[in-house]
């Protein structure tokens, strides 16, 4: 690729290659977290943080792509339109297949499920907390976002009987107008009140070459490369903003289990696993150079980082030094995310960001202030080891997912 910086500078197909890589280290933010969660709080503590996060995330980012893209509705092909384009549901790593029996009927199987077979050795028990214990209220968060009366049910899930049962688990959806709604949670409530809910992105230009959104046919797969340079910029700005609304949904959580100085240092490893797989998944799929300038270009398009209307911050390289300031007045910082949790003495999630691209770079404060942090980057002559929360990450088949190409994708259901 062309090395620049940010989302509206890439070409279309970097767009399209870059997109379902962030679909994918989405979904690895629960492979970074969770590990910690069961040290402190054992497996059930942790499923039940997992299930909080999720409820009170989904539902918002989910609306805001069925807006982006103009595919609003409340049938089953508008739910399943909307896993096609949701971190819980990465394509490919989370192989969903679907039919369509009528608006109200359909149901979905995977084909393959990363998650599973990151889970299975850990044995029966974690499974059936993934599988079960997750999967019931939070299929039903995603769904309730279309439809409140719509229903996702298991056919057959995990554990797996026999071991190698394919496809790996099978779903029914119903809408039904007597099905009762679940009722909102509390921490769904407090998460649909933050910024990153209402913050406005980059609109799409209909004149592009490409589509523009998703309102026609519910397709076999997406295939990003069919959308316009635009509606990539704002799915890349969507998925970046459902890492965030899942950050603080974990960060909600865990702060009404523990101390706020614990809920910190929890989610400061979280973030620091998922940030350097992430930059390192970003420089592989474009093939940048592991250099100052590369770095310069996944800073610019990292999810910790993104989308710049929500955090406030500016990636300054002038072909020798490179500079990195996260102010303190964006959106991002009204709401606590992310970026917040980074300051001259945390900087570890900048550390595995940075040595994602080169492990010979490092972070060094220049000033850190209530204005914001600023931070230049050091090339060592010597590497830095890979860090323990990095490491725990990639025990994920995720952080080595290669996605390939399939062809044309077949429409499945006309609205």
């Amino acid at each position: 690729m062309t090395v620049g910086g940010s989302f509206e500078t890439l070409s279309r197909g970097d767009l399209a290659v870059l997109v379902p890589e962030l679909l994918l280290c989405g979904q690895l933010i629960d492979r970074s977290g969770m590990a910690h969660l069961i040290v402190e709080y054992g497996r059930e503590g942790m499923a039940e943080v997992a299930i909080a996060e999720w409820e009170s995330a989904s539902p918002w980012y989910t609306r805001r792509m069925q807006k982006a893209l103009r595919y609003e509705g409340d049938d089953v092909v508008t739910i399943f339109k909307g896993l096609q384009l949701d971190i819980g549901a990465p394509p490919q790593f989370m192989d969903f297949r679907y039919r369509v029996d009528d608006p109200q009927h359909g149901e979905f199987w995977l084909d393959h499920c990363g998650a599973l077979t990151d889970v299975e050795p850990l044995g029966d028990e974690f499974v059936t907390t993934m599988c079960h214990d997750i999967e019931d209220p939070t299929f039903d968060a995603t769904a309730i976002a279309t439809n409140a009366h719509a229903q996702i049910r298991p056919i057959h899930r995990p554990p797996r009987k026999p071991a190698d049962r394919h496809p790996h688990c099978a779903w029914t959806v119903v809408i039904d107008p007597s099905h009762v709604p679940p009722v909102m949670t509390a921490h769904t409530e407090q998460i649909g009140r933050t910024a990153a809910v209402a913050v406005e992105l980059s609109p799409i230009d209909g004149s592009d070459d490409g589509a523009a959104d998703y309102s026609g046919p519910l397709l076999s797969d997406l295939r990003f490369s069919d959308f316009s340079q635009s509606a990539l910029v704002r799915i890349a700005q969507e998925v970046c903003l459902q890492h965030h609304l899942l950050a603080l949904g974990f960060l909600l959580a865990v702060r009404g289990r523990s101390s706020a100085d614990k809920a910190r240092e929890i989610t400061l490893k979280q973030l620091t696993g998922i940030a350097g797989v992430a930059s390192q998944r970003i420089r592989d799929a474009l093939g940048l150079p592991p250099d100052l300038e590369g770095l310069s270009v996944v800073l610019e398009l990292h999810p910790l980082l993104n989308p710049k209307q929500y955090v406030e911050r500016e990636i300054r390289w002038d072909g020798e030094s490179l500079e990195i300031l996260i102010s303190r007045t964006g959106l991002v910082d009204a709401d606590g995310g992310w970026p917040t949790l980074i300051d001259g003495e945390h900087l570890d999630p900048l550390q595995a960001l940075v040595r994602g691209v080169n492990p010979h770079f490092t972070a060094r404060v220049l000033d850190d202030s209530e204005a914001g942090l600023l931070i230049t980057v050091d090339t060592t002559a010597e590497a830095a080891p890979e860090c323990v929360e990095v490491a725990i990450t990639k025990v994920s088949s995720g952080a080595a997912f290669a996605f390939e190409d399939r062809g044309i994708p077949l429409p499945l259901f006309v609205v």
